[in-house]
């Protein structure tokens, strides 16, 4: 009798439905101007994720819901010129507590992170905005996170030690209680010409010292050995983290930004984004990401902030 092998679930399926009983929170979707954007943003709020407040300018809007099929008559649009003035509008919105994150639209990433980051008028908090790409990628048994491939882009350690916290905060937040997170190098050891291995032994240390919180750190370590136990074991690394990674911590943003691509086009991975360490969290997507990235990149941000939901606008 042939064996019938059951697919896991999909951490995704997981996230969603675990966001989703928290209730539906306010969104600023800024310059949600194509269908792509648009419909990941009423995919969400059917879902039960988010209140979605349209931050773009009102013809392009009306236009991309028409393309669509749908009426928007009841949602919140703000009206600005164009995709700086959204960005500008959607931040301040977040300021003022009118909204619990942001949803990026039709916009390039660089456009509305400078508005984030502004020192005047943006979400600047004390620790470093990195962002968070979420892999449920089908040869691994769990969700994985990789930081930092799409903000930071050649960090030193200080930037990494937030960088490793935010990514702690938000496994932590999904509901991983100590999550395993692999600082990645070249190699396992520590050596002195590759920078990489050097913040790696310090971050470890950081933990120690109580530094970074939260999870348990194990680096230098290379790629294999970080997610596969087999390959930890051949090297003789004795390492609860070693082969059961949550976490990948890679050494800048270009190694980060071609490893996670490399999962989704070669592996077969299903991915969202967030940006985090600013007042609230962005759920943060490629301008080319379906209605599935931007929805499960919106249960993220839902699970960052926690709680009951808040008073509808």
């Amino acid at each position: 009798m042939a064996t019938t092998i059951e697919p896991r679930r999909s951490s995704f399926d997981t996230l969603v439905t675990k966001a989703a009983a928290l209730g539906p929170l306010p969104f600023a979707v800024v310059h949600p101007c194509d269908a792509l954007s648009l419909q990941g943003a009423l995919e969400a709020a059917r879902l039960g994720l988010i209140e979605p407040v349209l931050v773009g300018p009102r013809h392009k809007v009306l236009a991309s819901a028409a393309t669509v099929g749908v009426s928007i008559d009841s949602l919140v649009v703000e009206d600005v010129p164009h995709s700086h003035a959204a960005a500008t509008r959607a931040v301040a919105l977040a300021r003022s507590g009118r909204v619990s994150a942001l949803l990026k639209g039709a916009l390039h990433t660089g456009e509305l992170m400078a508005e984030v980051v502004d020192r005047e008028r943006g979400m600047r908090t004390e620790r470093r905005v990195s962002h968070v790409f979420a892999l449920d990628v089908p040869s691994y048994p769990k969700l994985l996170f990789l930081t930092d491939g799409g903000i930071n882009i050649n960090p030193d350690v200080d930037a990494k030690r937030d960088i490793v916290q935010n990514a702690i905060d938000l496994a932590r937040a999904v509901g991983i209680a100590t999550p395993r997170v692999a600082i990645l190098s070249a190699v396992e050891t520590v050596n002195a010409r590759i920078v990489s291995t050097i913040d790696a032994a310090a971050l470890c240390k950081m933990a120690d010292r109580g530094q970074i919180v939260g999870g348990m750190l194990e680096g230098p370590l290379a790629f294999d050995n970080a997610v596969s136990v087999a390959a930890a074991a051949t090297k003789g690394i004795d390492s609860s983290v070693a082969g059961h990674a949550d976490i990948l911590v890679v050494p800048d943003l270009l190694t980060g930004n071609m490893l996670a691509k490399q999962m989704i086009y070669l592996s077969g991975a299903a991915s969202a984004g967030i940006a985090l360490g600013a007042r609230v969290p962005i759920a943060l997507t490629s301008r080319s990401d379906g209605t599935r990235s931007r929805v499960v990149s919106c249960a993220l941000a839902r699970l960052l902030v926690g709680g009951a939901p808040a008073t509808a606008l």
